[in-house]
């Protein structure tokens, strides 16, 4: 599933083409996608203008007039592709196509349809069930070593755990903790609790420049995964640890043959990769 920086990726990619411009025309191919599309959606949406988009943790929010939040979820394969129009026949799962003002066409296109869109008041959004209880952004000014280290404390869960827990911080996946608790040494299997501190402070840095250069390049492209404008993200050439098991980690003096190289673990259901020899 995309994660933050694939999201902010998208989201930059769209902002280029559609901050300031107006929907003059809106195709709806289903009526839903992985929730129902909300009531008239297509005909609320045609003829206003987009005023600015926004991400919350792993949504796209797009403010248009009107006072209404255009939330975008691209689920596991949802993709927002950005071409000049004119847009010929629907491609299969074309869901959506957005026509703009000046000739550019929006497709969403989502082959498992696990992607969902809303369109609310703006007045409503912060009690959105959606985004009510979210924690910080890993890249503002509220992710902070100290802030982590109180939603730490006393917790036996496991860091990994932790982290991916959105009330904790927002919008962190699978991917991206894996190569930051690698790059700040800490093993994933350790409580909560006893990262709160000395670790909390080198780690929140740590996430912050994974995260930056994933954004830096396009994001990573696992499976389905493409930016606005058609091309693939490219951050997985620079995984240390992710999808590597087996072979040695991102520092040169792993040597798989005498460390048996980067593991694979299993943590609520999901796989976590780690160099043993370099997080404690």
């Amino acid at each position: 599933m995309p994660e933050l920086p694939e999201v902010e990726t998208v989201r930059n990619g769209l902002a280029l083409k559609l901050q300031g411009r107006r929907l003059v025309r809106v195709d709806q191919h289903r009526p839903d996608l992985r929730f129902p599309l909300p009531l008239d959606f297509a005909r609320r949406l045609t003829g206003r203008q987009i005023l600015s988009l926004d991400r919350r943790a792993k949504y796209i929010l797009i403010r248009v007039e009107g006072g209404l939040i255009w939330m975008i979820h691209l689920g596991m394969s949802g993709s927002m592709v950005v071409k000049p129009g004119p847009a010929g026949g629907p491609a299969p799962h074309d869901h959506l196509v957005f026509h703009t003002d000046d000739g550019w066409v929006v497709t969403y296109n989502d082959v498992r349809r696990f992607g969902f869109m809303d369109l609310f008041e703006e007045a409503g959004m912060d009690a959105h069930p959606m985004l009510a209880g979210l924690g910080p952004e890993p890249l503002g000014n509220g992710f902070h070593a100290d802030g982590l280290s109180a939603r730490l404390r006393g917790r036996a869960a496991p860091i990994k755990s932790m982290l991916l827990d959105q009330k904790v911080v927002a919008g962190l996946g699978n991917i991206y903790v894996c190569e930051a608790l690698f790059r700040a040494g800490i093993d994933p299997t350790r409580s909560g609790d006893s990262v709160a501190g000395a670790d909390a402070e080198r780690l929140v840095p740590i996430i912050r420049d994974v995260l930056g250069e994933a954004i830096a390049a396009g994001g990573s492209t696992l499976r389905d995964f493409v930016q606005s404008d058609g091309e693939l993200g490219y951050f997985q050439h620079s995984f240390q640890v992710y999808g590597r098991e087996g072979e040695g980690c991102g520092r040169c003096d792993c040597d798989p043959a005498v460390t048996g190289g980067v593991k694979r673990i299993i943590q609520s259901g999901r796989s976590t990769f780690l160099c043993a020899r370099h997080q404690h």
